[in-house]
């Protein structure tokens, strides 16, 4: 008779920062924190309970690419289209900026952590206004990590913004060049910023959901199937260990 051979089990990578540290490190990393409702249904908790975990993530994260010397770290928080959602989610979700940054931003400013903002923040409840503006006029010397938060943020309403801005500024005579990618950028809410090199999707999911789509142009993709409230350093490690063996030609040879 023959055996029944079990399929092998994928054994976890272990990688340590010193190895990560030998390698070029992205400059700018964005994530698509995908995952937290999926991760509480898995857990017959309610879909706020994984966002509150998903919070934690970002924290250790964070720290993480500030550790390894990544200059900018964009985090997906609150997409324009989010607000489709169920009310009470809603409002949790756009309670959890206040959340975080009360506890979380004395150790952002002892790390020399700069946070910032993109999105349309007209549209958000006050007490999220106050707290990220807050945190934003806290750090804003810092000189350390760039943490982005794109709240209620959509990639195809920047790229309209923009376009009318330079509309209106050709209009009243304050553009005098032809335009080209890098004023087009300047107009952007990632303005000032280095495109991505790395972007990070979890939960299994492989697509852009409107994040980012002029920046992401040349962005290296890592998509993994962990959850975001399980993902842990190791699996930015893994992430990072992966961009590292990839060849960027940016359309050269």
């Amino acid at each position: 008779m023959f055996k029944k051979f079990k399929k092998a089990k994928k054994k976890p990578i272990s990688i340590s920062e010193e190895e990560i540290a030998k390698g070029p490190i992205p400059n700018h990393i964005a994530i698509i924190m995908d995952g937290n409702g999926r991760w509480a249904r898995k857990r017959s908790l309610p879909r706020t309970a994984g966002h509150h975990e998903g919070m934690k993530v970002v924290k250790k994260v964070t720290k993480l690419a500030s550790r390894l010397g990544v200059k900018t770290l964009t985090v997906y928080a609150f997409s324009t289209e989010n607000w489709k959602r169920p009310e009470d989610e809603v409002n949790y979700l756009l309670k959890l900026p206040q959340e975080f940054m009360g506890t979380f931003l004395p150790e952002l400013i002892e790390e020399n952590v700069q946070v910032r903002i993109m999105g349309n923040k007209n549209a958000i409840p006050a007490h999220t206004q106050q707290a990220v503006d807050k945190a934003v006029n806290d750090t804003k010397h810092n000189t350390g990590l760039v943490l982005n938060f794109a709240l209620n943020y959509g990639g195809r309403a920047e790229i309209l913004d923009a376009v009318n801005n330079i509309v209106t500024d050709y209009q009243e005579g304050r553009i005098h060049k032809q335009i080209d990618e890098e004023l087009f950028s300047g107009y952007l809410m990632s303005a000032g910023l280095a495109d991505p090199d790395l972007l990070i999707r979890t939960s299994g999911e492989i697509r852009l959901s409107n994040f980012m789509l002029w920046q992401l142009a040349y962005t290296e993709f890592w998509f993994t199937d962990v959850l975001w409230p399980d993902f842990k350093e190791q699996h930015l490690l893994e992430a990072i260990s992966g961009f590292q063996k990839r060849g960027r030609r940016f359309g050269g040879l």
